[in-house]
């Protein structure tokens, strides 16, 4: 049988779904040949990206373990991440909102969202549908993840200062901002977001693994942010102990990683640096 295609009408990107042939279930999302989202429909507290799982860490340890929480996604892909908030915290509220209806409608049909949960998505640019989200979220996200891209790329109006200052707003005294952030050799892009999340957030750490920390290699680098202190004194264990093991970085070890990069903003923001050819390699 063949692997589900869908042509996107906004971007004209290809989408595909590939399910794992020694693991019925077990469904990859590919755009334009990017892997984009893993999921596993039996098990959708299973996290099966690296990055991914280290976002699922912020979503653990924001609050008390099985708490409902408030959650805002932006970038959609699969809709892992909103199924493992609904998975270990039933009941919580979550908003998504994905650039492309053609891959909400497409992931909707091969992959359903679980019955019950309360999950919506919105579609829309991130920056335009952030800005019109409902009164009622303000103040009221406990995560909130930024993981777009379009292709393999983060578009740069998604990576300055004046758009991650819309969610400040939105966050609740706890809340924790998860950001994906892919980048290549000297991690110059990395380490500018890094600075400009420093300068609109009181509390931003990293977590990549020691190849990625030293500008070797093509991959991501997960940020979170705060106007809180992060409760993450289980972090490093946690990180430490994943089969793709990673660091946490903070505090001077941060202020180090980001010295002498720019802060961005609107006027001067770039998107992502493409990836090798060779870095994404489909089934």
């Amino acid at each position: 049988m063949s692997a589900p295609e869908r042509r996107l009408a906004a971007s004209g990107h290809l989408a595909r779904l590939e399910e794992s042939r020694q693991s019925p279930g077990s469904w990859t999302l590919y755009v334009d040949g990017t892997p984009q989202s893993h999921v596993e429909l039996d098990r959708p507290e299973w996290l099966g990206f690296e990055y991914v799982r280290r976002i699922g860490h912020a979503a653990d340890l924001v609050a008390p373990a099985g708490e409902p929480i408030t959650a805002l996604h932006l970038g959609g892909g699969a809709l892992t991440l909103p199924r493992y908030v609904a998975a270990t915290r039933p009941g919580s509220r979550q908003q998504v909102v994905e650039l492309e209806p053609d891959l909400v409608a497409f992931v909707r049909e091969h992959l359903p969202l679980p019955r019950g949960a309360q999950i919506r998505v919105r579609t829309g640019d991130a920056r335009d549908v952030l800005a019109k989200l409902p009164a009622g979220l303000d103040g009221a996200v406990d995560l909130a993840v930024v993981d777009i891209f379009s292709g393999a790329r983060t578009p740069a109006h998604v990576t300055s200062a004046e758009f991650y200052g819309l969610l400040v707003p939105r966050l609740s005294a706890r809340g924790i901002l998860a950001v994906n952030v892919a980048d290549g050799a000297g991690l110059a892009f990395a380490r500018s977001q890094a600075a400009t999340l420093s300068h609109v957030f009181a509390h931003v750490a990293i977590a990549a693994d020691a190849t990625m920390l030293k500008g070797r290699r093509f991959g991501n680098v997960v940020m979170y942010a705060s106007a809180a202190p992060l409760p993450f004194d289980r972090m490093p264990r946690l990180l430490a102990s994943d089969p793709a093991p990673a660091k946490l970085v903070e505090g001077d070890e941060l202020r180090r990683f980001e010295a002498g990069a720019r802060i961005v903003t609107d006027a001067t923001a770039v998107p992502s640096p493409p990836p090798a050819r060779s870095v994404f390699l489909s089934r």
